[in-house]
């Protein structure tokens, strides 16, 4: 072979490995015009006083329409903006020491929400590629006093801000929140999420059968539709997981296959088997203390992607509609050795 031609080849050898690693989820959404609304109910609520209530509320009821009720119902539960005695339990809401002090730290981190709508912005973008025509949902921030931290209504995605001050912020040591679950109350993780949130609305378990791989494959899908939305965004945001976690799931996912196949666990309807492996813990029992939880969703995730590689006609709709996830598993050509 010619000097030439050797170069040639080995250019012919790089284009061909780069085709192969590019992510067909790295797609162009420069001509998807939308613009992402955000309702700062956040900032609205507490301009609220003793003394303009009767006039600052039916304000609010106006601007937020149903989600303010939802806000006031289901999240506070302090009842109907309508009702005689809702505006003092408002009032103690807004006036209460540990929500102020909350609502300090929310505005310093979040005023300028413009980075993050930028976020949710180009991720409903994908998501209108993907799903043309769909009606997209308001999203709404707040302060929960520390509740649900994303909530889902029709057409409306709410964040809960004071859920997201900092994985050290003194406010959860108090409250007593698990280091595992401090890990992800960073600003970072807020917008991953919410669209989380907003696929398990849309995308619900449907399965005939309710078993130990049918859980873990549905979760896989919903984190793949993450990738999706967010093709740029790093594994450890998706899933939440540190790096080491993440490090750890790569290096021992033979190992972790191998228990659940040897053991027949995979189509265990256990309901204890379910909650070991997919459930938020600090570790999976099983894998020792060095392991993440939920490692079941983790390899739930990677059975997924297995599919969509071996499957390149199947869609992001496709996808999202099978709800055989045995044919999934059966189709993916699983096989981490």
């Amino acid at each position: 072979m010619t000097h030439n031609n050797k170069f040639i080849y080995l250019l012919i050898t790089l284009f061909t490995l780069t085709a192969c690693q590019r992510n067909p989820l790295k797609i162009d959404v420069s001509n998807i015009n939308l613009k992402v609304e955000i309702g700062r109910l956040d900032q609205d609520l507490f301009t609220v006083t003793v003394e303009n209530a009767s006039r600052s509320i039916p304000v609010l009821q106006e601007k937020y329409g149903p989600f303010f009720s939802l806000y006031n119902k289901e999240i506070l539960a302090i009842g109907d903006s309508r009702d005689s005695l809702y505006s003092g339990y408002l009032l103690t809401f807004i006036a209460d020491s540990t929500v102020t002090a909350a609502r300090l730290r929310s505005d310093s981190l979040f005023r300028d929400f413009q980075p993050f709508s930028k976020q949710i912005e180009l991720a409903f973008k994908h998501y209108a590629y993907y799903y043309p025509g769909i009606q997209l949902p308001k999203v709404y921030t707040y302060l929960s006093g520390f509740n649900q931290s994303i909530v889902t209504f029709p057409n409306a995605l709410g964040i809960s801000l004071d859920n997201y001050l900092g994985s050290k912020s003194s406010f959860y040591s108090r409250l007593g929140i698990p280091a595992y679950k401090r890990h992800n109350m960073e600003p970072k993780k807020m917008v991953y999420d919410a669209l989380y949130g907003l696929a398990s609305q849309q995308f619900e378990y449907k399965g005939n059968t309710e078993n130990l791989i049918s859980g873990m494959i549905h979760k896989g899908k919903l984190l793949y539709f993450l990738d999706a939305l967010i093709p740029d965004g790093p594994d450890s945001l998706k899933i939440g997981y540190r790096k080491e976690q993440l490090d750890w799931c790569y290096d021992h996912e033979t190992e972790m296959w191998s228990y659940l196949v040897e053991r027949r666990m995979l189509f265990s309807g256990d309901r204890m088997e379910l909650v070991r492996f997919i459930n938020p813990a600090p570790f999976t029992t099983p894998f020792g203390q060095k392991s993440p939880g939920r490692t079941g969703v983790w390899l739930g995730w990677q059975i997924v992607k297995s599919y969509m590689n071996n499957n390149p006609k199947t869609s992001l709709q496709d996808l999202m509609k099978e709800n055989d996830y045995h044919k999934i598993l059966n189709e993916s050509g699983y096989s981490p050795d």
